[in-house]
């Protein structure tokens, strides 16, 4: 098994985000996180509602149709 696969299962099996909220658990207990140091942005939170929404990128390529300039 290639390294490649065994960190796609791990990741499929939730091992990551379980190892991250046992780290952050022990940290908490421990009194060694400062929460007014983090941030936090959209790359890492996902909208519930969604965000807005780009207009449509208007066409690069030319109109074909009769009568058009």
């Amino acid at each position: 098994m290639t390294c490649r696969r065994r960190l796609r299962d791990w990741n499929e099996a939730g091992v990551w985000q379980r190892l991250h909220e046992s780290l952050l658990a022990e940290l908490h207990a421990a009194g060694a996180l400062d929460w007014s140091r983090a941030a936090i942005d959209g790359s890492h939170v996902r909208t519930m509602k969604g965000g807005p929404r780009p207009d449509r990128a208007r066409s690069t390529v030319p109109d074909r149709t009769p009568g058009s300039i």
